[in-house]
């Protein structure tokens, strides 16, 4: 589970868990303190984060029984243009390839691991607009 700050683009925490654990219920076990008038934006794998934070935004989920409305729609697309930035952190910390491969480290190195690549998405994404200056 990655937490990141909108308005910079850096992220403020990493969890892990052993096993398969689902992100909602490792946020509900982390102990993390959030502010509870804090704009929390998810997908739809955190549906009842509304529980605990009242201002999340949560897209709707269509069923083929109920479909969504034109609001409900633009809603979702909306919020996706927004979270496309958690997409590219992801994907930046997915270049080191910790997801895709078998993890050979040991386990209880695992979430340090993964701060480290944090820490390294962060100072790129800090520091990118380096390359573009001139001396």
């Amino acid at each position: 589970m990655i937490i990141v700050c909108f308005l910079t683009g850096i992220i403020l925490s990493v969890r892990c868990a052993k096993g398969t654990k689902h992100d909602f219920k490792m946020l509900k076990e982390s102990g993390l303190k959030i502010n509870k008038n804090a704009q929390i934006k998810v997908d739809k794998g955190f549906l009842g984060i509304l529980k605990l934070f009242e201002k999340a935004q949560v897209p709707f989920k269509s069923s083929k029984h109920k479909p969504l409305t034109e609001e409900q729609k633009e809603f979702n697309r909306q919020l996706a243009k927004e979270r496309i930035l958690i997409e590219h952190i992801n994907r930046d910390c997915k270049i080191f390839r910790i997801c895709k491969e078998q993890y050979r480290g040991k386990h209880k190195n695992y979430e340090r691991t993964w701060k480290l690549v944090a820490s390294i998405v962060n100072l790129k994404r800090a520091t990118r607009h380096l390359k573009f200056a001139t001396p």
